[in-house]
């Protein structure tokens, strides 16, 4: 299995393949305008999953990086999967030196909580306290009135 290579560095994203696999491959994000994508970027540390040159992975933090994180938008593609490059992208980001001694580290998955819970996830330890305003069709087109 070839070694992944994981840079925080944002000039190497592959931006058109990031957004391609959020906005058509991802269950959270269909249709996630371009300039969306970017802007998120440019306010995140993005962690990029590299294969001679070329990336195959992707994740990315939201934070202060004093007192809390949200891990999103993590991914590695179909045909790479199932050789530990997930769990890579995450031992990474649980590495980054920015991201430690943070009170809070939140995610949200919905089908991938046993990888997470290999790194320390549990559910919230106070759910009742969580509270969230979610709009999950907010990349779909408005429906034209005919």
């Amino acid at each position: 299995m070839p070694q992944l290579q994981i840079s925080t560095d944002q000039r190497l994203l592959d931006i058109p393949l990031i957004h391609r696999f959020l906005s058509t491959q991802s269950s959270w994000a269909q249709g996630l305008p371009l300039a969306t994508l970017e802007r998120s970027l440019a306010h995140s540390r993005c962690f990029g999953g590299y294969l001679n040159g070329a990336q195959v992975a992707f994740a990315r933090v939201i934070s202060d990086y004093a007192t809390f994180a949200n891990l999103v938008d993590v991914f590695v593609l179909d045909e790479h999967r199932g050789q530990g490059y997930s769990k890579a992208m995450l031992a990474a980001v649980l590495a980054e030196p920015d991201l430690q001694g943070l009170r809070r580290f939140t995610l949200a998955t919905a089908d991938a909580h046993g990888l997470y819970a290999q790194f320390g996830f549990t559910a919230p330890s106070r759910p009742e306290s969580l509270m969230e305003r979610y709009f999950p069709d907010i990349y779909q087109p408005v429906p034209s009135a005919v």
